[in-house]
């Protein structure tokens, strides 16, 4: 079993940054697939990036291409999402996910969440 704690979400202007942060627990994280999604308000869920157990392979939903960058640290079991250029279609509620396989981007593990929200 993998536990997950996202932390880092806030409100920020249109335009400005933030970082997400995913403390995993136990002993697989490093050789698991990890991932984001976000649900925004009055819609279903949606993916935004994963990554795979060494970092080599990334990829994200076409509306945060070159906005958004995923990152992990194996050492602190941490996975990461850098938000740049906020856009008010951003906001969400953002989660952070393990045990994912690539292709169909299916993950067995989800965190609780943590809002963003971007004003205008």
């Amino acid at each position: 079993q993998v536990q997950l704690v996202e932390s880092g979400g806030g409100l920020v202007q249109a335009g400005g940054s933030l970082k997400l942060s995913c403390a995993a627990s136990g002993r697989t994280f490093s050789s698991q697939t990890m991932g984001w999604f976000r649900q925004p308000p009055g819609k279903e869920r949606e993916f935004v990036a994963l990554i795979s157990w060494n970092g080599v392979t990334t990829d994200y939903a076409d509306a945060v291409k070159g906005r958004f960058l995923i990152s992990r640290d194996n050492a602190k079991n941490t996975v990461y999402l850098q938000m740049n250029s906020l856009k008010p279609e951003d906001t969400a509620v953002y989660y952070c996910v393990g045990g994912g396989r690539i292709i169909t981007r299916v993950f067995d593990y989800w965190g609780q969440g943590t809002q963003v929200t971007v004003s205008s």
